[in-house]
């Protein structure tokens, strides 16, 4: 029978906190039971809360309904104890901040029995994540979930003390807006009083905070829910928070250095590390040309070689061809990766990087004293050894090469380097290198519909050079944007925006949108620059991206408390569900289902 807190009962102290400094005062703790440890006359249980482990001791000498009581408990029970705390008498527990210490408890009360638990609560013993997350309520106990969830709480707090300070407003801006093109799809929310009418959960905040700069309230802030239905992967999730700014009378670097000293104060107040600024800059076409991404992890090496001009003439019809028809020929080099690159490995490599796109892979392995070409048969010695000078080969190295167009070329390489620095433990995980991507294109060409789409936004600034290219060269035109990249994940995504809207509408026609699609997308904004517009801009920071990399997780599952699956479902509440008939028909919704 479970037992209640009366006003007696008051926590004096959280279970990780007290230390030999407290040695001697009476303490009332609470929790749940890690493990309890029948030696016969003594009995110890592990209490466990937010902030850690302590020992609880019970012997003869303890009330007999108390020692009965301790007896009866099993894991995840909940307990609330009062006693005196005593250095151990036994061994210390090196491995826990209180483990030199222990309560010895004179009155305890079960709060709450518990059955047993699909598994054990414990970062050593995992279980599979669809178990974990059926159970979340369960899985979020263990120590290394609480200790994410409670950094991504202080990364909240730092956030908001620190844009406060600088003068900024936190405002909250609708979570039903109208549906507006962001890059994903939307999820809609139907209306019963509009029947067949349908809201958007926003994507981003994007046209409600730059209206607030029209508005005049010209520093912006808000910890933003977002949503988009795009398929998952380890740093994406349907439903999001990032950190969302505007700011007026601003240019780029204005806005870049604001965001560089937040991350700096994070960094340093809750991991001790000191982020040096102003954090490197790099174009959006020289982290493309050097590390095919446009967030490349600069923690390592093997730079992207352009081997076009020793190879245009050669026999090899696919480098010479390549180079003919625009594109080019590329390559890395993994140094010393001969042993653990084996062909094998090398063919995993070739089937990745057909899926990526590329036709194929040549490479270069170098174990004996005569390098092995792939291609070997159609080069002269002289053009072998041109090659390898070009790549700067010596024995034990491997090169991966790649010819296609640059669009093909490029971001295969990039993938395969990122591949190719984890399995050669190429990365110092304890490094935090920061970089901004600049001066990223304004358009990229649409294979499927045969059209340009903006690459951040159809909000941003064109770069006033670029102007005169907008209608006879589109890709060209490059973009006030900017993101921050952190050890290859994108944290931050910004821009400067445009506020002309003459030439909000030019940009719009650019996209292929109609007088009309614009009148009846956007109509309202395009209205709204029409009565003095401030220059503006603003970013939007992945809050859980930002705490992932903080804590070290693998995915933003690890970082958010009720996340979903690969499917968008979540697993615990079963997620979505069919709807009641009745609050569909209320709705004026049908579901058709496909044959």
């Amino acid at each position: 029978m479970a037992e209640f807190l009366t006003a007696q009962d008051k926590r004096t102290h959280y279970c990780g906190t007290l230390s030999e400094q407290n040695i001697g005062e009476d303490v009332c703790v609470m929790g749940w039971v890690q493990r309890q440890r029948d030696l016969g006359s003594l009995i110890f249980i592990d209490l466990r809360d937010r902030t850690g482990l302590l020992q609880l001791a019970f012997d003869d000498d303890t009330p007999k309904t108390v020692f009965e009581k301790a007896f009866s408990c099993r894991a995840e029970y909940v307990l609330v104890a009062h006693g005196k705390l005593r250095r151990r008498g036994g061994a210390v527990n090196t491995n826990i901040p209180t483990g030199a210490v222990e309560v010895y408890v004179k009155e305890m009360k079960i709060l709450s029995a518990a059955q047993t638990p699909p598994f054990e609560v414990s970062d050593t013993k995992r279980v599979k994540d669809e178990t974990a997350l059926k159970y979340r309520y369960l899985d979020l106990r263990r120590p290394e979930l609480q200790r994410n969830i409670r950094l991504r709480h202080e990364l909240a707090r730092v956030a908001r003390e620190y844009y406060y300070e600088n003068g900024f407003m936190e405002i909250e801006t609708p979570m039903m807006i109208k549906a507006t093109p962001e890059g994903a799809r939307d999820y809609l929310v139907p209306s019963r009083v509009h029947k067949g009418s349908f809201y958007a959960l926003p994507q981003s905040p994007q046209i409600y905070k730059q209206l607030l700069m029209l508005s005049g309230f010209d520093r912006y802030i808000q910890l933003a829910r977002c949503f988009r239905d795009e398929d998952l992967r380890a740093d994406r999730q349907p439903e999001f928070t990032q950190i969302d700014l505007e700011m007026s009378f601003a240019t780029q670097e204005d806005i870049m250095e604001m965001n560089e000293g937040f991350i700096a104060r994070a960094f340093k107040e809750l991991l001790g590390v000191e982020i040096p600024l102003p954090m490197p800059r790099m174009t959006f076409a020289e982290a493309m040309e050097r590390f095919g991404s446009d967030k490349p992890d600069t923690r390592f090496g093997m730079e992207i070689m352009d081997l076009s001009d020793v190879v245009k003439d050669c026999g090899f019809a696919v480098f010479s061809g390549a180079v003919k028809d625009g594109g080019s020929v590329r390559g890395i080099v993994a140094k010393n990766a001969a042993a653990t690159l084996t062909r094998k490995e090398i063919d995993k490599l070739t089937e990745h990087a057909k899926g990526i796109g590329a036709k194929g892979l040549a490479y270069i392995r170098w174990v004996e004293d005569a390098p092995n070409l792939s291609f070997a048969k159609f080069l002269t010695p002289e053009e072998q050894t041109a090659l390898l000078a070009a790549l700067g080969m010596e024995k034990g190295d491997v090169a991966l090469i790649v010819a296609d167009k640059n669009r093909v070329v490029l971001p295969t390489l990039g993938a395969l380097r990122n591949i190719l620095g984890k399995k050669l433990e190429l990365i110092d995980p304890t490094k935090f290198n920061f970089l901004w991507i600049t001066e990223f294109p304004f358009f990229e060409w649409n294979e499927e519909t045969g059209s340009w789409d903006a690459m951040h936004h159809p909000f941003t600034m064109p770069m006033e050079e670029c102007l005169p290219y907008l209608e006879s060269d589109p890709g060209s035109v490059r973009a006030k944007a900017y993101d921050m990249v952190l050890n290859g994940t994108e944290l931050l995504s910004g821009s400067i925006r445009i506020t002309d809207w003459q030439l909000q509408e030019k940009m719009f026609a650019a996209l292929g949108l109609t007088a009309e699609d614009i009148e009846k997308k956007f109509g309202f904004l395009v209205d709204a620059y029409k009565y003095g517009a401030p220059p503006h801009g603003g970013s939007g920071m992945g809050l859980d991206r930002l705490a992932m990399v903080m804590t070290g997780a693998d995915s933003l599952r690890d970082v958010i408390a009720f996340p979903k699956v690969q499917n968008a479902s979540e697993l615990m509440s079963a997620c979505p569900a069919p709807a009641d008939p009745k609050a569909l028909a209320d709705l004026g919704i049908a579901v058709v289902t496909e044959e």
